[in-house]
């Protein structure tokens, strides 16, 4: 395909050349995470910062890593990811939000993402509706064994993904209401755990590239709660899953050196 950046060593939207990048990397939604996710690095640098995609590399245990933000959303984070891919990149930990679904899931709670459901449209694109959206399970049980050993209050399982967030919030005031309010009531009902954007895309792009993939998200409050008049705060510190996903990284990066 045509490299239509002004540099053609560099990826056209994220703006990195390969050596830039390790094999390992952290996608948080938000640029401005990038900062914070890189402050667990050693010798962190920014490696570029175009449109939405901030992107650090620095080191784990001697080993390159790198975060790099996605933006909002299936179509920036399969961006993000195909243009990561083609510097080198190969393990993937999305680190983001969530809001809870299932009643036991509360916030500041870190939900661990085994599948997510592809209520969205740029898995589409990629693969038939039928093909699952099923995380990595090597980077699952590592994002596990971190939970686990940092005392986290974790869960396990599937996510529903959507495009359009006011869809979920409001449902009522959009034309296809009853269908946007049938489906949650049927997510709910399968015991879908939390509702977020990117996990869907990034795991599909992921089995086409042949690349591992996981997710870890912050519950930051849980509307089903809410429904029901149980206690709902609202919470916004993102340490637990930055930890969680830092801790996963070093497993991954032991375990892969004991298999090189």
């Amino acid at each position: 395909m045509i490299n239509y950046s002004e540099d053609k060593d560099r990826q056209y939207h994220i703006q990195v050349a390969r050596g830039e990048i390790g094999r390992y990397v952290l996608l948080p939604g938000d640029p401005k995470r990038c900062e914070k996710i890189a402050a667990h690095f050693d010798e962190p640098r920014l490696v570029a910062d175009s449109r939405e995609y901030v992107t650090y590399t620095g080191y784990l245990d001697g080993e390159m890593v790198s975060v790099t933000s996605t933006g909002i959303g299936g179509p920036s984070a399969s961006i993000a990811m195909e243009e990561l891919v083609r510097v080198g990149a190969d393990t993937f930990i999305r680190v983001g939000t969530s809001g809870g679904m299932a009643l036991d899931v509360k916030s500041g709670d870190v939900v661990i993402a085994s599948g997510a459901i592809r209520m969205e449209g740029t898995s589409k694109e990629y693969a038939p509706i039928e093909y699952p959206a099923v995380a990595d399970i090597w980077v699952t049980n590592a994002l596990i064994q971190a939970a686990r050993k940092l005392g986290q209050d974790y869960h396990v399982g599937v996510v529903q993904c959507k495009d359009a967030f006011y869809g979920q919030h409001s449902p009522e005031t959009k034309p296809v209401g009853y269908e946007l309010m049938n489906k949650w009531d049927a997510w709910v009902k399968c015991g879908c755990l939390a509702s977020e954007m990117e996990s869907a895309a990034l795991y599909i792009v992921g089995s086409c590239l042949r690349v591992r993939v996981g997710t870890v998200l912050l519950v930051m409050a849980n509307q089903e709660r809410a429904k029901q008049n149980l206690p709902n705060p609202v919470v916004h510190n993102v340490e637990a899953p930055i930890e969680t996903a830092i801790e996963a990284l070093r497993i991954l990066i032991r375990e892969d050196r004991k298999n090189r």
